[in-house]
């Protein structure tokens, strides 16, 4: 049968909280039975979006990660009394009658998106749109008012998603956990890895040094590469947290430039001046 799963572009998002905002009209207020009740008015963050700068000013990035309920198929938070159940279409729901008054619910999510409605004594999160899908919508609220594309609802049998997950290059957030989740992400390394950048320009000239080679290995093995850019500037990403990398930048009629470097986070090596050779 075709199950619910949503893909969320890291590349694509800009944190314009659209997806928050419909989030809110939908559900602060409303009560959909027998799937959620209503959201209060604040402290809730259904969809909520982590941010993180990467690098040092002036070759700096920004990332954004939207984090809905995961939705996940090995999910932590069920119970065997169905507070909290899991449909055959894939989405994790809290009963708003069954999980009344069980504020441990929250604590059992390793994402944080479960809150806590104190009024209504009540654990809430995402419901993935349910009881709009079983009015036949083919959206939810977030991917619907998504300007950028960046959200993107998917209904597929298994099969089907695993070649669109093998295809686009999807993974899980957080997979160590093993939930496995069915929010899955694009163009995740933004978020979850490290790059290396610099400015490259030639000493003797004092002019930008277009098209350098720039090689970055780990070990003796190249683990990435590039070219400087009209302005002299480069970024190899992708890399691993906490990798000890060898950088080194070569342009012809110029010595080679090396430096080792340890990846705590993305890194601006700042002003490389490669000497005439």
């Amino acid at each position: 049968m075709k199950k619910w799963n949503l893909i969320i572009d890291v590349g694509l998002c800009h944190d314009c909280n659209d997806c928050f905002l419909a989030d809110k009209d939908e559900f602060v207020g409303n009560d959909f039975p027998p799937y959620s009740a209503a959201q209060p008015w604040s402290g809730h963050r259904w969809m909520n979006i982590e941010r993180k700068e990467r690098g040092q000013y002036p070759l700096v990035q920004v990332a954004y990660l939207p984090m809905p309920c995961m939705h996940c198929d090995h999910a932590p938070c069920l119970t065997p009394d169905g507070a909290v159940y899991k449909r055959e279409d894939g989405l994790v729901i809290i009963d708003p009658v069954k999980a009344k008054g069980r504020e441990d619910i929250v604590e059992s999510c390793p994402y944080g998106a479960i809150y806590w409605n104190e009024e209504a004594s009540l654990p809430q999160k995402c419901t993935g749109c349910v009881h709009l899908l079983e009015e036949g919508w083919s959206e939810t609220r977030c991917s619907q008012v998504c300007p950028t594309g960046a959200i993107r609802l998917v209904l597929a049998d298994d099969t089907e998603m695993a070649r669109i997950i093998a295809a686009e290059g999807l993974e899980p957030f957080r997979a160590d956990l093993g939930t496995k989740p069915r929010v899955l992400y694009k163009n995740l390394y933004r978020w979850d890895k490290v790059f290396v950048a610099a400015s490259v320009a030639y000493e003797d000239t004092d002019e930008c040094a277009e098209n350098a080679q720039v090689r970055v290995a780990e070990g003796g093995t190249t683990v990435g590469e590039g070219a400087t850019n009209n302005y002299g500037e480069f970024t190899v990403d992708r890399l691993e947290p906490d990798g000890r990398y060898e950088v080194s930048v070569t342009a012809a009629g110029y010595k080679p430039y090396t430096v080792e470097v340890t990846l705590e986070k993305s890194l601006n090596l700042g002003l490389i001046l490669l000497q005439k050779a």
